[in-house]
């Protein structure tokens, strides 16, 4: 009976309506408010994104309509009116072309402004991506005296490494002081680098002071600035890599895991990918971004001396082990090239396919990737000519380009005919090198792998060139 009055009371009793929760049916508004203040914050990170990796439409962004731009504009919105600024400045470099009749070899062949420009954006892509390079090594002259020339940064010893950031407006060097020194190019006016106290260091990664050492070595043999300008790389005897801030000069990071002296360091471009060679034989990867280290590549049998790399995931490296390796770090493989000089010591990329190398006998050679011995190999690249040698040997400066049996043997075995360092002007035809008799040579890169041509030497007051910057167009 109490279960059917139950029921009967449930059945009687009218349903109560409920109002509708808040939570789920109310307050759109502030829903609406918090997505688009999201959305704002996502289109701002985006626009940054596009600042850093489009400089050549952000150049024109202003083009279209001035710099009024929708806030609703999306990120797909803005990189499509940037193309078309982009692509109507081309347009009216076109024109001015052909009204003034000013046309360039490489981009000549008549046509309307459509075909010119698509002839245009193919030409700055094959250069963008270094499968074409630019000739401007017939242009380049000699200084008429060597008054053109001066400091820009003195160090008290030997200075071991030079380099320059992307944009080839600041310059950073050290030496065996353990001075390093960040200096305008232009003005030359120069910032030092101070190190941190040992507390500072440890607490950054570096290793403890080991047996009875009271001190941290502090000579720097490797420098390397990363493409966007922001960290400058150091290496030294000290077996650390350690990581600097170049908007604030302070060290922020020591990377520890090599057993010997860092001897070369070098960035990926457009990353912050670091590698690094030394005595160990050893070549280690490391993010700069993350702080972190990455890998191990083994391959040289003694010390790693020079080390370089360009976009691609491609290293090049030369040992004391007479032996240049080309590895492709993600298959973790290498080729390995052997050059008939007693030793390499320095190389550098001129393209993805081709390097050049220069060895302590005073050769210089230029390599594919496709042969595993020289294409060319430049001999006595750095003659030594001094009036005893003139007056002993009876000979003039015109030493036979690739023949040793007719040049004077304490000219081609001579220590200052050693070539301590070559570099390339990436992009271009142009390359350098340097050796012990204290002089750079510029050569120019021929097209089609048809050899490397002398163009002139710049003499030196230092009596040894042991490091070359790569500057870059």
């Amino acid at each position: 009976m109490n279960n059917k009055r139950i029921k009967s009371t449930k059945s009687t009793q009218k349903p109560k309506k409920h109002k509708p929760d808040p939570f789920f049916s109310g307050d759109k508004p502030r829903r609406k408010q918090k997505h688009a203040s999201d959305d704002d914050s996502i289109k701002s990170s985006d626009s940054e994104d596009e600042e850093y990796g489009e400089k050549a439409l952000a150049d024109v962004a202003d083009v279209d309509g001035g710099g009024d731009v929708d806030v609703e504009e999306t990120a797909g919105e803005k990189r499509k009116r940037m193309a078309e600024a982009y692509l109507e400045k081309m347009r009216e470099m076109a024109r001015r072309e052909i009204e003034e009749g000013d046309d360039d070899d490489d981009v000549a062949g008549g046509g309307d402004v459509e075909e010119r420009v698509g002839r245009m954006l193919h030409k700055q892509q094959m250069e963008d991506s270094g499968r074409a390079r630019r000739l401007i090594a017939k242009s380049v002259q000699k200084p008429k005296t060597t008054d053109e020339f001066r400091f820009l940064v003195k160090h008290r010893q030997s200075v071991t490494a030079v380099v320059l950031s992307e944009d080839d407006s600041t310059g950073f060097s050290a030496s065996k002081d353990g001075y390093i020194i960040q200096w305008d190019v232009e003005t030359g006016k120069t910032q030092p680098y101070v190190w941190p106290s040992e507390e500072v260091l440890r607490s950054h990664g570096a290793n403890e002071l080991q047996g009875k050492a009271k001190k941290r070595s502090k000579h720097v043999l490797a420098l390397a600035v990363s493409s966007d300008g922001r960290y400058l790389a150091s290496g030294g005897f000290d077996r650390h890599i350690h990581l600097w801030d170049t908007r604030t000069r302070e060290h922020i990071q020591a990377f520890k895991g090599h057993k010997g002296p860092v001897s070369c360091l070098t960035f990926r471009q457009g990353t912050s990918e670091l590698f690094s060679g030394s005595y160990d034989r050893t070549i280690k990867l490391w993010n700069a971004e993350d702080r972190a280290f990455v890998h191990t590549l083994f391959g040289h049998q003694s010390d790693v001396l020079t080390i370089d790399c360009l976009r691609k995931e491609r290293l090049l490296t030369v040992g004391r082990d007479r032996t240049m390796h080309l590895w492709k770090v993600p298959e973790e493989s290498q080729l390995v090239f052997r050059a008939p000089a007693s030793s390499l010591e320095c190389c550098c990329f001129i393209s993805d396919d081709e390097f050049l190398s220069g060895s302590d006998d005073g050769s210089v050679e230029h390599w594919s990737v496709m042969r595993k011995k020289p294409l060319h190999i430049i001999k006595n690249a750095h003659p030594l000519l001094t009036p005893n040698n003139l007056e002993n040997n009876g000979q003039n400066d015109d030493l036979p380009n690739g023949d040793l049996n007719h040049a004077p043997e304490s000219v081609c075995s001579s220590a200052h005919s050693w070539v301590g360092s070559v570099a390339v002007c990436r992009g271009t035809d142009l390359a350098a090198s340097g050796a012990g008799n204290g002089m750079v040579r510029l050569w120019e890169i021929e097209n089609d792998t048809k050899g490397v041509k002398p163009l002139f030497e710049l003499p030196l007051v230092s009596p040894r060139v042991i490091c070359l910057g790569q500057t870059w167009l």
